[in-house]
């Protein structure tokens, strides 16, 4: 049975679509399988490996809400105590207070959230130094796999400069990927200590990965 279309509009990066496959939903992006509901262990590591290692008092910012298995992680680790996701798609947004709320516990009604329609890496440039203990990347498939080209500039020398002033001392940064990218743990090891890659072992393929790089306390 082929999946159901349950919205098909046009955003920022061009047309996205949300599907529902029997008990599954999917983020189509411009025709590129973006994420489902069927997993999600990689994407909940990317901010469980993050919150352990954060300094207090756990201020987190989370870039992409995708179907919201990140930010759910984040509001079930005790060391977070406040989370902002960045999402530009109204859409996902919109998605994520309706059809996929219930997969989540409808984390976006939670207290300690503020939700932000904005560009993350704007949002990073913007901040005040020391804003954030943590800030978590999942806005692409990959440093190498954009889903928007002007995404490209998180991942330059510039963009992590930016993310490392916006962290605390012992802030922590986390990029999540479908693939191993050696080139982006380089450079995050020029601004960063402690720079570490784990990976999750997938069904299809090879496994993602998650870069985390941590602040001098």
């Amino acid at each position: 049975m082929s999946a159901e279309i349950v919205e098909r509009t046009t955003g920022l990066a061009g047309e996205l679509v949300l599907r529902r496959d029997g008990e599954h939903h999917e983020i189509v992006a411009n025709g590129v399988f973006l994420m489902d509901t069927r997993g999600g262990s990689s994407e909940r590591l990317l901010v469980t490996a993050t919150a352990d290692r954060m300094p207090p008092p756990g201020r987190m910012l989370i870039g992409g809400l995708g179907v919201g298995f990140s930010l759910a992680a984040a509001l079930a680790h005790p060391a977070v105590t406040a989370v902002e996701v960045v999402e530009r798609e109204a859409a996902v947004i919109r998605w994520n207070r309706g059809a996929l709320a219930v997969l989540h516990g409808d984390a976006l009604a939670d207290p300690r959230v503020a939700v932000r329609e904005a560009d993350v890496a704007d949002r990073i440039t913007s901040a005040a130094p020391g804003s954030f203990d943590a800030i978590c990347l999942d806005t692409d498939n990959g440093p190498d796999w954009l889903v928007s080209p002007a995404n490209a500039r998180l991942y330059t020398d510039t963009g992590l400069a930016a993310a490392a002033r916006a962290l605390a001392p012992g802030g922590v940064l986390a990029v999540w990927s479908a693939a191993p990218s050696p080139a982006l743990a380089a450079r995050m090891g020029g601004l960063f200590t402690e720079v570490t890659t784990l990976e999750v072992p997938m069904g299809r393929g090879g496994p993602d990965v998650v870069v985390l790089a941590a602040q001098p306390r």
